[in-house]
Formats: structure tokens, C-alpha cells, sequence
């Protein structure tokens, strides 16, 4: 029987796990939490504790742990469907029936071999001695050369052992134990439990979800487990059903006809479709000298990796409304752990159509991670021809670019959640994308360059669809963009009444400044010596200092030429330029001029006084010359405000 995850879900859902586990186990409040003595180990003090808000158990001591189902399963010895057939009664919730999808979906067991039955020792004459003389009142035995009987015993005992029922037992075992059909779902759910049980017994792969950062929780949520180094635990674990795990590709065959299995001594990842079914399974080498590092599951008749997303069962479990495709199946369960729903990864392959096509499903606008090293720059390339076919009018396509060396995980931790949100919001639209993806290949100042960028163009938006409007306005966006009819500006919020200084910092419209009116750079180059080397500030300026004699002379081309030079640091331009409401304080040259001249003169003057406050000095000739410098630029601020 195969039971959806939804159903289970639903049975957990109605099912107090404190109630259930305090028929068995003597529980007491403590805070939010309910705690005993464990029953999977003996203890005397209590570390076993029961979660109702999260209907989990987690024993400190031994580490077993998991939902109300486990529970029944580990405390009573008994399998997954009679556990569920058993909540079910209680719930109320009807299981489904025996699955229909398929024939394939059935295999044959095997029934189960007879466990020899062990003799009987006998007692050796020295015992049977011992035994007589600390009885002194036994009667003393019959001396008796030869035993009339024994002849006829060995008979009895060759055919059916020392028990004479024995035959009867093997007879009704084997009877018990007739092959049935078994089903490839069920076997499925079976293996998961078996390799969730293997993960406590593994402090290597204990420690490598530690390392990464999982809580305990989130390893029970994602059902993670580990695969034993045995070349055949499958087969030991799971004897009836050798054909079902080969139908599965869990056990491969070598050349001299022994079975061995796919995945060893590696954590396990269960892949669930879209019901909530355990079809698959990821595996992740612990030694990083074994390759490939990753193994998925081979395409089987319930196990298709192009036509399936890690996560997405869990993201639509929890109503997530942005879907993040990120790489593989770690970045998916670390931005779950941070509160991040909706991301997903492909099995190991290149997203294809079908993947997209999933995702837009689930919401017209969906957003794809990509590395910002060459590797990544190809793959969002390939992206780009199978995403834009589907690109219908209403969907909406965007693109979030890592820095090199990182994934979200890292990406979180060095950045920040609020930061690393930021970010992904301000990733850029697809036509944003495509011009920065093309401009860095040519140089779009010069007319050869823009007739380049035009015809690549011309490619990929021969790939959209005819009947929609999105081809004609990015070729339209495209024109803008490299001058060829309406002047181009930066986007920027034209609403005056947001001020620099509670959106963005003054560095940040420093920032601003300088993409809108890359010539005001004269009046911000002292600044690279007094900020810190880490400050986005002084990266632009270092940039600005490169390329400053080379600006074209056309306002229009700077812009472009700047935005170019900056492009590695586009996430945080974007949302800068999106805050800072320049338009409204430079609607003129002069005005422009005048105020990044005061700008600069204020931030030279904080900055010298802020190192003043320090008493940092390497000598007495600079604390002197500094004093200078801040003397003369108080009167020079001075005079500003008397003019005004």
C-alpha cells in the first residue's frame, strides 16, 4: 500500500504526540516541553523530550527522535502500513487503497527463508556428574550399556532436529511467508525509514550536517539519513524484496553476478514527488576523495529527474509564494532552515523546460540562482534559450547572480538573512539581465559594438513567443538603452519626499552620484584615502580612478561606460539607485556640481574627525597635519553656509 504524504500529513496533523507517547511513557510539563525516561535505553535521569507544538520527540541520550509515527514503529517492532493503518482508525482518515497507477509499479517478493532452528546442548558428562552429586537423594541412574531407543532418535532427530514440532513450525512459516506482490512505493517509504534509523550510528555523518549547520529538526523534516559502508545492506535489510531494489537501480549487479549497492557510506537525501511520495534518493559522498561527490537514484518507473524538483513538495506544503531555483539540495534545505520557502534544485542535471514549467505553475514569476564565475555565466546562457520560449505574457523571469565562491548557505552567513533578502529582491529582471549578459561582450559605445548587441539580441528574441507582446518590448527596452531613440536614465525614485538619509547612507548617494554624473568624480577622489578599503564605496572609486580618462564624452555613454566598469558590484548599484532619489537634487549641472562638492566636504570632515577621536597617529607632524586639514575644511563649510 502506498500512502501520499498528504495523507500522512493529515493523520500527524490529528494526532497529539504527547497524548500518543504518554500512554507508553511517563511524562512530565517541563516549560514548553514534555520529558521521561526514555524507552529506547535504560536511564535514570530524564533526557527524553516530547515537542507538541512540533509533534517530535528527541531523546538526548541515545538521539532517538522523530514524529509519532517513528514512535509506534520503533517501540513496538512493527512496520510502517500497520502503524499507519492503526492512526488511521484512531483519525478517522480513510488510506487509500492499493495503488492502481501501474502494473509496473508491482514486483515479486521472495518468501522468506527458514531460520534454522538450534540445537539442543546437551549436558556433557561432567555436568550431568556435577548436577548428581550436588543432589545426593537422586536416585542413582541405571547402568545401561546400550540405549534401545537411540537408533530410532537419531532418525527423528536428522529429519526434524532435537524439537519433533519443528516441521510443523518450518511448515507454517513457510506458509505465512508465500511471495506476494510488493510494492515500489511502499519499498521506497521502507528504505527512507531504514536509512533515517543508519544516520544515528554514523558520527561522520552526524558531524557533516552539523558542519553545514542543520538543526535536528531540520533533519527530520527532510528525513535525512546515511547509507551504510556494507557493500549489501539493502539486501540484508530488505531480503523479500531483491527484485524491487534492482527494479529501483538501488542494487547493481557486477561482473561475476553478485549484487552490491549503489549508494555506501553516504548521506542520504529522500526525493519526494509531487504527492509527497519518497521516489528517489540523493546520496553525497563523506569522503571528498570519492567521486562523483553526488549519486542520484537511475530513472526508474516512479523515478524521472527531469521531470522532478527537490523541494517542491516541501515549498507547496508551506504555501511559499516566491520560487527560488538554486543548485542543489543543501542551498534548498539551508534557506528552509533560515525561513526561506520556495526553493528548489534539478536531481543533478541542467534546468530543462519541464523544470520551468513546474515552477510557473506554481507562480508567474520565478526567480533562478546562477554562479558568478564562467561556469555560471554558461549555464545562465543555456538557461536563457530554454526559458524564453515560455515566456508568456504575465510570466515574469528573474535572475540572482551569486558572487564567485558561494552559495546561499555561505552567502547568509557572511551577508546576513535581511541582506542576502535584499538582494534577492533586487535581482534583476530578465531584460536587465540579457543587456548586462551582452553589453560585456561588446562595447557598446561604438556603433559596431551596438550592432552586435542588436543582432545576438535578435537571436534569443527569435526564441520568444510570436503572439505575445514580450519581443517587440525587449527589442524596444534594447534601443533605449544603447541610444538609439529616446534618451536612457538610470532607474531611480523620483518621489521627493524619500530622503537619501533614510533610505541609504550618505556613502550610498555618493554612489548615486557618481552612476548619474560619472564627471563629478573630481569632487569625491579624496575620499579613497580616508574610507575603509571594505566600504562598496571605495571599490568604486578605486574603478572610477581607472577609468576616469577614458570616459567618453557623451553623458549618455559614461553612464553606460560606469555601469559596465561596476558590474560586479550590479546587486548592491540596483538597490542603491533605486533608494536614492538623485533626479530630484541634480536636475541641473550646476546644482549636481554644487551638491557634490558640500557632499564631499561633509564626509572629509567626518571622517578626519572621526580619526582625530581616535588618537591613532603615527607621529606628532600627522596628528598636526590633520588638525590642519580639519581647520580648513570647517572654514570651508563655513563659507558654504554663509553663502546659502
Amino acid at each position: 500500500m502506498a500512502i501520499p504524504q498528504h495523507t500522512i500529513d493529515q493523520i500527524l496533523d490529528r494526532t497529539d504526540i504527547v497524548d500518543l507517547i504518554g500512554q507508553r511513557v511517563k511524562l512530565k510539563k517541563t516549560g514548553r516541553t514534555y520529558s521521561g525516561c526514555c524507552p529506547f535505553h535504560q536511564e535514570k535521569s530524564p533526557s527524553f523530550h516530547v515537542y507538541r507544538d512540533k509533534q517530535y520527540f528527541h531523546c538526548f541520550g541515545c538521539q532517538a527522535n522523530g514524529n509519532a509515527i517513528r514512535f509506534l514503529m520503533d517501540i513496538d517492532g512493527r512496520n510502517f502500513v500497520d502503524v499507519m493503518k492503526d492512526l488511521s482508525s484512531q483519525t478517522g482518515i480513510e488510506l487509500p487503497k492499493d495503488n492502481q497507477d501501474s502494473t509496473k509499479l508491482k514486483y515479486k517478493r521472495e518468501a522468506a527463508k527458514p531460520q534454522p532452528v538450534a540445537k539442543k546442548v546437551e549436558p556433557t558428562t561432567q555436568n550431568a556428574s556435577a548436577n548428581l552429586q550436588q543432589n545426593s537423594n537422586a536416585p542413582s541412574p541405571i547402568a545401561m550399556d546400550h540405549d534401545p531407543f537411540a537408533e530410532f532418535q537419531m532418525q527423528e532427530d536428522a529429519f526434524y532436529g532435537n524439537d519433533p514440532f519443528a516441521a510443523f513450525d518450518q511448515a507454517t512459516v513457510a506458509f505465512e511467508d508465500l511471495p506476494q506482490d510488493g510494492n515500489l512505493y511502499d519499498l521506497l517509504e521502507n528504505i527512507a525509514l531504514y536509512y533515517e534509523q543508519q544516520l544515528p550510528h554514523s558520527q561522520t555523518a552526524q558531524q557533516y550536517f552539523k558542519q553545514r549547520g542543520l538543526s535536528a529538526e531540520t533533519i527530520a523534516y527532510w528525513r535525512l539519513g546515511y547509507a551504510p559502508e556494507d557493500w549489501q545492506h539493502l539486501e540484508k535489510a530488505f531480503p523479500q524484496d531483491i527484485e524491487g531494489l534492482k527494479l529501483l537501480g538501488l542494487i547493481r549487479t557486477s561482473d561475476s553476478g553478485r549484487g552490491f549497492d549503489l549508494l555506501r557510506d553516504r548521506v542520504i537525501f529522500p526525493i519526494r514527488d509531487s504527492k509527497g511520495r519518497v521516489v528517489g534518493f540523493g546520496g553525497r559522498a563523506l569522503n571528498d576523495e570519492i567521486k562523483p561527490k553526488y549519486i542520484n537514484s537511475p530513472d526508474s518507473d516512479v523515478f524521472h529527474k527531469n521531470r522532478l524538483l527537490y523541494g517542491l513538495y516541501e515549498g507547496r506544503k508551506q504555501k511559499a509564494q516566491d520560487w527560488l531555483m538554486v543548485e542543489g539540495y543543501m542551498d534548498v534545505i539551508a534557506l528552509q532552515q533560515y525561513g526561506i520557502y520556495g526553493a528548489v534544485a534539478t536531481l543533478g542535471t541542467a534546468s530543462n523546460t519541464e523544470h520551468l514549467d513546474i515552477l510557473f505553475k506554481q507562480n508567474q514569476r520565478i526567480t533562478i540562482a546562477f554562479d558568478g564565475d564562467a561556469a555560471g555565466q554558461k549555464a545562465a546562457r543555456r538557461t536563457l534559450e530554454i526559458a524564453l520560449p515560455l515566456l508568456n505574457d504575465g510570466r515574469e523571469l528573474k535572475f540572482f547572480v551569486l558572487p564567485n565562491d558561494h552559495d546561499p548557505d555561505s552567502l547568509i552567513r557572511r551577508e546576513g538573512l535581511e541582506s542576502f533578502q535584499r538582494m534577492l529582491q533586487a535581482a534583476p529582471l530578465l531584460s536587465e539581465f540579457i543587456f548586462a549578459y551582452l553589453t560585456q561582450n561588446h562595447n557598446s559605445t561604438s556603433p559596431e559594438g551596438k550592432s552586435q548587441v542588436m543582432g545576438e539580441l535578435k537571436q534569443l528574441t527569435e526564441l520568444l513567443p510570436k503572439h505575445g507582446s514580450y519581443r517587440y518590448l525587449l527589442q524596444q527596452y534594447f534601443r533605449e538603452k544603447l541610444g538609439y531613440s529616446r534618451k536612457w536614465q538610470p532607474q531611480v525614485n523620483n518621489d521627493a519626499s524619500l530622503s537619501f538619509s533614510t533610505k541609504i547612507d550618505a556613502e550610498e548617494y555618493v554612489i548615486a552620484i557618481l552612476m548619474n554624473h560619472p564627471y563629478l568624480y573630481i569632487h569625491f577622489e579624496p575620499l579613497s584615502a580616508l574610507i575603509s578599503q571594505d566600504q562598496l564605496l571605495f571599490k568604486i572609486l578605486n574603478i572610477f580612478n581607472v577609468i576616469f580618462d577614458d570616459l567618453p564624452d557623451d553623458t549618455e555613454l559614461s553612464q553606460y561606460y560606469v555601469l559596465g566598469a561596476c558590474a560586479a558590484y550590479h546587486h548592491e548599484l540596483q538597490h542603491i539607485l533605486q533608494n536614492a532619489n538623485v533626479s530630484d537634487y541634480t536636475s541641473s549641472p550646476e546644482q549636481a556640481d554644487k551638491l557634490a562638492a558640500d557632499l564631499s566636504t561633509k564626509l572629509q570632515y567626518e571622517y578626519l574627525t572621526k580619526k582625530m577621536k581616535s588618537k591613532k597617529f603615527s607621529s606628532i607632524a600627522e596628528m598636526k597635519n590633520l588638525k590642519l586639514r580639519i581647520s580648513e575644511i570647517a572654514k570651508k563649510r563655513a563659507l558654504t553656509l554663509i553663502e546659502e
